[in-house]
């Protein structure tokens, strides 16, 4: 099998298994590669996952960046009730996410993305991470949609002045700013867009990151993602994924005329 073929069923893999969309789960395999090579892939993001922020999940409920108490049977021949009760033991809400998964992966043989997964259910179910929360404790949240447009007429309507204005007042003013701002930076690079057509920018917006990625799609049309990070609280969540969401849809209006 070769390594491309290999690598798109790793991301349909999690695709399927977080219910992401392809491009967000390619971001976080081709992330989790690079940065874990000789471990087992970071924790799946949970962006946009439906549950309230900070609920306790039942053993058997699948939440979305975790593994379902039916998953868990099928994958490692025990449900989540007998792992969590392993994380218990190992004192897991004390030692933290990373020692419990590697635990998991090492101790008892769990996969690594099921030992990540039952670790985030674990962690949820004892109400030690939120929905849309990372292991390091900051919040962040992806939303995507797909727009009829090329690449660069794209990024044209995200970085020009004069047709960003043409669609931003239906859309959130602090977020135009910081897009403005960063646009208009003369120490940024901008959109850096490769041969095949994938292209991401990356930015500040005050102390949390925004991170853009488009892919081009076939029909003449683009995936963009954004993915905002480091917010401070799970209503933060809530508050940046509806700008993004009224911002997304009035830039594909205006590029649907």
């Amino acid at each position: 099998m070769t390594r491309a073929r290999a690598l798109k069923q790793v991301i349909r893999a999690r695709a399927g298994r977080t219910g992401e969309r392809y491009t967000t789960a390619r971001r976080h395999v081709l992330r989790d590669t690079h940065r874990h090579s000789l471990s087992a892939p970071e924790a799946p993001s949970a962006a946009d996952a439906p549950s309230a922020p900070g609920a306790p999940s039942a053993p058997g409920a699948p939440v979305r960046g975790s593994v379902s108490d039916a998953k868990s049977r099928e994958k490692t021949g025990h449900g989540l009730d007998h792992w969590f009760a392993v994380l218990d033991r190992f004192g897991a809400v004390e030692k933290g996410h990373s020692a419990s998964a590697r635990h998991l992966y090492d101790v008892h043989k769990v996969d690594g993305w099921y030992s990540q997964g039952i670790t985030v259910a674990y962690e949820r179910a004892r109400g030690v991470r939120a929905v849309n929360q990372r292991c390091d404790g900051d919040f962040e949240v992806s939303v995507s949609k797909v727009i009829t447009a090329d690449t660069a007429t794209l990024i044209k309507a995200l970085t020009d002045t004069r047709r960003r204005r043409q669609w931003t007042s239906e859309a959130d003013p602090a977020l135009v700013k910081a897009l403005s701002s960063a646009v208009a930076d003369k120490s940024s690079k901008g959109f850096v867009v490769r041969s095949d057509g994938l292209g991401r920018f990356r930015y500040q917006w005050d102390d949390t990151t925004v991170q853009f990625y488009l892919e081009p799609r076939a029909g003449g049309k683009v995936s963009l993602v954004v993915q905002h990070t480091k917010l401070a609280n799970a209503a933060m969540v809530d508050k940046r994924r509806a700008e993004w969401k009224q911002a997304f849809a009035a830039l594909a209006a205006y590029l649907a005329r």
